[in-house]
């Protein structure tokens, strides 16, 4: 594949103009790459062109007839800012002439590598965070003139987007998920004026703040996004490529866990059964309706997208 930056005057809406009209004549001819019955040749999001194909040639033969198509509009390809890069689990050289060829790339926020994991763009969500603390430490978080309130306003506004940007795509493994609940109490518990000596339980200094637990917000929107993808209607490509099923065999080895297979699996099971419990237990402990109402509203959203992505499981088995 290709990451393509431009060199051009356009501004940025009359520029996705001109580039949806040159990809669209560019498409023309170009094979791209197979997944199950779809044929996906460039993706294109505002002014970030990536061009796809299965093999050196194709993807040269690619890049030619764009660069072709951009300098006939008045644009041209910035070989500075371009690379290739070859999606594979072992490292393959990509004959790509101009561009370099790189095993990690940065597209649209996301670091994607050649590996295909996320644990890399996972671990610079971390630090990234962590840079957020670093900067607001004195000024923020342990600073007394300043109310919790504002604190937590601060750390649901800055802190957690910059700890969990594109997390609806996440598998989140054993690893993972202790990783961002360290992320996550190093900041509450500096807000709280606590210290891991201390020895209090996350669970109680998040009851003591009124937060909840940030992996439950993530498990939520990943539930969220997989409801949006089951009931996408045909010809918008992200549900498409949820619903196409590749062909040829995987490699040796044991099978990487699917991000359909991690949500729409064990994770929807248990998360509605915690938030079915939690509801249960606030109502059998408070009088708080509101609350409680909150608790099976949620509940019901996430059983309602799991429910879809059950009946849409169902009818693929009875297709097959």
């Amino acid at each position: 594949m290709c990451f393509v930056d431009l060199e051009t005057r356009h501004s940025t809406v009359s520029l996705g103009r001109v580039l949806r009209g040159v990809l669209g004549r560019h498409s023309q001819g170009v094979e791209g790459v197979r997944f199950g019955d779809l044929r996906i040749g460039s993706l294109l999001f505002a002014d970030d062109v990536v061009l796809m194909a299965s093999s050196d040639r194709d993807l040269q033969l690619s890049l030619d007839r764009f660069a072709a198509e951009c300098e006939a509009v008045g644009m041209r390809i910035s070989t500075s800012k371009s690379e290739s890069m070859v999606l594979n689990r072992k490292r393959v050289e990509c004959t790509l002439r101009i561009l370099p060829q790189v095993e990690e790339f940065k597209y649209l926020g996301v670091l994607f590598t050649s590996e295909g994991r996320m644990e890399r763009e996972i671990d610079r969500r971390i630090g990234a965070a962590s840079a957020v603390m670093r900067t607001l430490h004195g000024s923020v978080v342990v600073k007394r003139e300043l109310s919790r309130k504002a604190k937590l306003s601060i750390y649901q506004s800055i802190y957690v987007p910059a700890l969990t940007y594109g997390h609806e795509l996440w598998v989140m493994t054993e690893r993972t998920r202790s990783r961002v609940q360290a992320a996550e109490m190093s900041f509450l518990r500096r807000v709280a004026g606590l210290s891991l000596r201390d020895r209090v339980r996350s669970s109680v200094i998040r009851e003591e703040l009124g937060v909840d637990p940030l992996l439950l917000r993530v498990e939520r929107s990943q539930m969220r996004w997989l409801g949006h993808l089951v009931r996408m209607p045909p010809g918008r490509l992200p549900g498409e490529v949820f619903r196409a099923r590749p062909t040829g065999r995987r490699p040796r080895g044991r099978p990487r866990t699917r991000w359909r297979d991690y949500v729409g699996g064990e994770l929807s099971r248990v998360l509605i059964w915690d938030l079915l419990s939690a509801s249960a237990a606030v109502l059998n402990n408070c009088e708080e309706l509101p609350d409680v109402q909150g608790l099976h509203d949620d509940a019901r959203r996430v059983h309602s997208d799991a429910s879809d992505w059950l009946l849409y499981s169902h009818s693929v088995e009875c297709n097959l």
